[in-house]
């Protein structure tokens, strides 16, 4: 593994091309994610920035596109950004896989383009051993999955699962105050078409997403297996809480004559993680605080911070963020600030489609080694799905456990073996006659 430079993420090494073998005429999962290492470096942060409907991830579906046709694989893109390639002629219960090529800011090398590339690693797999699905097979990758540009995470699943309206998404802006509309111009799509896509829905019959853990479950069982299966997504959403004060001078003001906002917005910050004490299994996160104007001798005038907040239930969720949000508004009324709060995104526990859950961990295991399945706490595109279409996912060992950052890691032996993995569900999958069937 190489990596050069200050802004060097932990990534899978250099390109190698896509003739790299794991046999004939098969491309390795590493030396695919080796060929867009450079993509969207973030010199500042380590790691990298690819968000959505920017010329990097603009890069990053051109190359997928290429790479998709260089299998003869057949490439369109629906009304809301995101890319099929489909295998055979597009129809009806067609088994799909696939994940993202967007980032967080300062993100990992795996998280998303991890499986992308062990999509096409897999179908090379399962050509090279003389395979063709009975069934459509497609793979698909999901536009603005991170929401680090839009704020919304899984924006190309939720606008075609019409679990987001197209009319709220366009009007969502980027910190430079672009819209989601403009940017969808800019990259060559029409936000007119964007909503809920039932005649791309009525295609597939099961989605299965393999994914980088996010987190050390797999690393720290007996044996350390490579890969997983998901059982479940924790609760989650995203809260945006805006702290309005009295702009002023660092210097000059007294402090009877303040009105700061960034005092109860550190309050916040302290009562998310006081929130944990008695919740073990709940998470409650600020990642993000922007003060306006942002100068540094100067008093804010207001400071908008976002909470991120799981549990394993809607109920703990809601109570996590009613906790914060009463200690803000506590803090905020001795300050004499104002305080306002948005729920920007919300997603329900996941229970992924217990049938399909089955046949995977059955399909992968054997006597004696029985895939271990479980829980996350991270959301995807496939647990968005999952309210329409049976849905599943893989777990690749992440033996740090380190995600949405620049030391974020899989070993090359454990990415083949979920590429080889992931190549055994789908000719299961697309060779049977029922895709979404337990057996």
């Amino acid at each position: 593994m190489t990596a050069t430079g200050p802004g060097a993420a932990t990534g899978p090494g250099t390109a190698t091309g896509p003739g790299t073998a794991t046999g004939p005429g098969a491309a390795s999962v590493t030396g695919l994610l080796g060929e867009i290492a450079d993509v969207g470096r973030d010199a500042r942060r380590g790691g990298y920035s690819r968000h959505g409907f920017s010329p990097v991830e603009g890069e990053l579906r051109t190359w997928f596109a290429e790479q998709a046709q260089r299998r003869g694989l057949d490439v369109t893109t629906d009304r809301n950004g995101n890319q099929w390639a489909w295998w055979g002629r597009p129809g009806p219960d067609a088994v799909l896989t696939g994940s993202h090529l967007d980032s967080v800011p300062g993100g990992g090398a795996f998280d998303g383009p991890l499986g992308v590339a062990a999509a096409l690693a897999a179908v090379d797999q399962l050509r090279a051993g003389g395979f063709t699905p009975r069934r459509p097979l497609a793979l698909l990758v999901f536009t603005e999955e991170e929401g680090g540009r839009f704020g919304v995470p899984c924006l190309g699943s939720r606008l075609m699962s019409g679990s987001l309206g197209a009319d709220a998404a366009r009007r969502l802006t980027d910190r430079d105050g672009v819209t989601l509309a403009e940017a969808a111009l800019d990259a060559g799509l029409d936000p007119a078409r964007f909503g809920r896509d039932d005649a791309a829905l009525a295609q597939v019959g099961c989605f299965v997403e393999l994914h980088v853990e996010q987190g050390r479950l797999l690393d720290r069982l007996p044996g350390t297996p490579p890969v997983a299966v998901a059982s479940s997504i924790l609760a989650h959403g995203r809260w945006r809480f805006t702290l309005t004060g009295t702009g002023n001078h660092a210097g000059t003001t007294e402090v009877a004559d303040r009105r700061d906002p960034m005092l109860p917005a550190a309050a916040a910050v302290l009562a998310a993680r006081r929130a944990l004490g008695g919740r073990p299994d709940a998470r409650a996160t600020v990642g993000r605080l922007e003060p306006t104007p942002g100068g540094t001798n100067v008093i804010a005038s207001s400071v908008d911070f976002w909470l991120d907040a799981r549990a394993p239930a809607d109920a703990q969720v809601r109570a996590v963020v009613e906790e914060i949000t009463e200690a803000a508004r506590e803090a905020a009324a001795e300050e004499g600030c104002e305080l306002t709060v948005r729920q920007e995104s919300f997603g329900d526990t996941v229970l992924f489609d217990p049938g399909l859950r089955d046949r995977l961990a059955a399909e992968l295991g054997g006597p004696g080694a029985p895939v271990p399945v479980l829980p996350t706490g991270a959301g995807h595109d496939a647990g968005i799905l999952a309210a329409r279409v049976p849905t599943a996912m893989l777990f690749v060992r992440n033996p740090t456990g380190i995600s949405h950052a620049p030391a974020e890691h899989a070993e090359p032996a454990d990415c083949e073996a979920g590429g080889r993995a992931l190549a055994t569900v789908l000719e299961s999958l697309a060779g049977s006659p029922s895709a979404g069937s337990p057996s």
